[in-house]
């Protein structure tokens, strides 16, 4: 038999946990005088709308058991389904074997369950299938003449195509709905792994599996000729920016998504009403206000050049009066926020251009693993969680900072953790003054900031300056001093430390070493 050879459809069984649709597929098996074997709860469906079923038990010869545990697991199955046309055609015959050209499975809703809060792991264990995978694997295998579907999304294919075809399935079909088969049940593994390593030691696993299922295809990527998709490792909620609610705008592109991340990540490090202005992955405005009004004029001040086209998230519910004020006064691609009222959505129709981004909860998301692709492989590490509070910060020198400038400190801290390396951020009364982003060296960082708070109209004297790295000479001290800077935070740790300090002393400035950096590449 040739592999492009159309299989004709005379027994399939069907097994499955969503039965989305089941009604309609049965109908057209039945309209093609196809056998149904079925199962369990599927069996019981079927014959509830009066289509004819044969139990597995009626082949096997065995009860399902054990609570349904042991259904289909028997060698009268699984040779029903590996049998190769004309090589195993006696042995079918011989021990009486029913042949199975169609296999139609969905697995047990493990990763529904395991997300429901009042779940544990006896509930996730009693959703873990174990037939299912194996007679999707089995089929899947052999799809040169069977065919295995595991999508209610692809019913309407294969109604269509035997319809086109006479009752068969082309080699085409067979072998496409065998490959996201596949993908399907290590998708469903991995999601068990990752139930199961949670928690288990403080060593990065041998193995990795990441089951990625895609929700949508993006118009494409970084730039026009690379394609583009999101894909999702579980079913996430709106608290996520996954699964957040687009009110209006165009359809997010693949660099709105990574600027809407670095602000979402930026937002969610502040308690206080707070906003974040994101340019090219980089914060280019961050603040604190007595409310969102405030912050946003802060943040929106820091750098009005860099904001025009930029992406916006804030932390509170936002209201009419804010997107007034937002719209009247630049152009922007994205805004996000917790809530929206009706006034606020009612103002935003006026721009309809504007990307509108609801994610539910103020609360940070922590990410597992963050992953980075190299020629050949990919780099793996946790995702950078580590927050500091004012009894982290080490006071190296003399002068000790007042409560405004430890305020300050740590509001500068939070905010250099978004900034792409060499990074440098010059902060005063919660509010960023200038940012320098991205450079192969620290100094110039330093100065960039300096340029753009000058650009903006800013001074920098008493900022506190915030570096992700430590200082490996005094010249970016120096600079700082010359700056106006009163306070400096950083990491610590170069073999010059003592100069650094020394430095400080000398020019009478507050420093804290925080024993950690927040590198961003």
């Amino acid at each position: 038999m040739s592999d492009q050879t159309a299989i004709k459809i005379k027994t399939a069984l069907i097994s499955v946990s969503d039965k989305s649709d089941l009604d309609q597929l049965a109908a057209t098996l039945r309209s093609h005088d196809i056998a149904i074997v079925s199962t369990g709860g599927t069996s019981a469906y079927l014959k509830e709308q009066n289509f004819k079923v044969t139990e597995v038990s009626a082949i096997t010869g065995f009860p399902e058991m054990m609570g349904g545990r042991v259904k289909t697991l028997h060698p009268l199955i699984y040779a029903g389904l590996l049998n190769r046309p004309v090589i195993d055609d006696k042995l079918l015959e011989k021990y009486s074997i029913t042949n199975i050209d169609l296999v139609v499975v969905n697995l047990y809703p493990f990763e529904e369950t395991i997300a429901q809060h009042h779940s544990d792991a006896e509930k996730a264990v009693e959703n873990i299938d174990i037939g299912g995978p194996s007679m999707i694997r089995a089929t899947a295998k052999n799809y040169h003449s069977k065919t295995i579907l595991t999508d209610p999304g692809d019913y309407e294919t294969l109604i269509t195509e035997l319809a086109n075809n006479q009752g068969c399935v082309t080699y085409t079909l067979r072998k496409q709905l065998a490959l996201k088969a596949f993908g399907y049940t290590a998708c469903y593994d991995a999601a068990i792994w990752d139930y199961f390593s949670k928690n288990q030691d403080d060593t990065l696993p041998q193995k990795l599996p990441i089951g990625l299922t895609k929700k949508t295809n993006l118009r494409y990527g970084e730039n026009p000729h690379q394609r583009a998709a999101i894909y999702q490792q579980k079913e996430v909620g709106p608290n996520t920016l996954v699964g957040s609610k687009l009110h209006q705008g165009k359809e997010l592109s693949y660099n709105n998504l990574l600027d809407a991340n670095a602000a979402i990540g930026c937002v969610q490090s502040f308690n206080e009403p707070a906003c974040v202005i994101v340019k090219h992955v980089n914060p280019c405005g961050v603040a604190i206000g007595n409310d969102l009004d405030e912050a946003y004029k802060k943040s929106f001040h820091t750098d009005p050049e860099s904001a025009f086209g930029g992406v916006i998230a804030v932390n509170r519910n936002v209201d009419g009066k804010l997107i007034k004020n937002i719209i009247n006064n630049q152009f922007l691609e994205l805004l996000i926020a917790p809530s929206f009222d009706s006034d606020a959505l009612k103002a935003l129709e006026e721009k309809q251009n504007i990307r509108v981004i609801e994610m539910d909860g103020g609360e940070k998301n922590t990410v597992d693993y963050s992953v980075q692709t190299i020629d050949g492989g990919f780099l793996i590490q946790e995702g950078d969680e580590k927050t500091i509070d004012r009894q982290d910060i080490d006071i190296v020198t003399l002068r000790q900072p007042e409560d405004e400038e430890i305020k300050d400190m740590l509001f500068a801290w939070k905010v250099v953790k978004y900034v792409k390396s060499n990074a440098i951020v010059f902060a005063r009364q919660q509010q960023t003054i200038g940012i320098g982003a991205g450079q192969m060296s620290r100094v110039m960082s330093a100065k960039i900031a300096s340029l753009k708070a000058a650009s903006a109209n800013l001074h920098t004297k008493n900022c506190v300056m915030a570096s992700d790295g430590f200082f490996p000479f005094k010249d970016s001290i120096e600079m700082a001093a010359d700056y106006g800077i009163s306070c400096v935070i950083q990491p610590g740790g170069s073999i010059r430390d003592d100069e650094v300090i020394a430095a400080a002393d000398e020019h009478n400035l507050v420093m804290g070493f925080t024993g950690i950096r927040h590198f961003k590449h």
